[in-house]
């Protein structure tokens, strides 16, 4: 989650229950395969969850925060704001 890629998907994530896949590409200004490769890395660590499925005859990519994703992203920006002496 330290890498700024990484923060930036789960920043985006964490304003929402879950988000398709090509609005987290373009809200994080990535390709396509920078996102896939760092969501993989996400998902691996327990951090998101990732739902295929269909809209229409269209396949779609949800991805969401998974419960540890939250928890962890909640620390990390706590522990940020403890190092910029900002505690609260």
């Amino acid at each position: 989650m330290h890498a700024p890629v990484r923060f930036s998907i789960v920043a985006t994530l964490a304003a929402a229950e879950k988000a398709e896949f090509a609005f987290v590409r373009d809200t994080v200004e990535v390709s396509d395969s920078v996102l896939s490769r760092q969501v993989a890395t996400l998902e691996k660590a327990g951090y998101v969850a990732v739902t295929k499925g269909y809209v229409g005859k269209r396949p779609r990519t949800w991805l969401a925060l998974t419960p540890a994703g939250r928890t962890t992203f909640a620390a990390h920006c706590q522990a940020l704001r403890e190092i910029a002496g900002n505690g609260g």
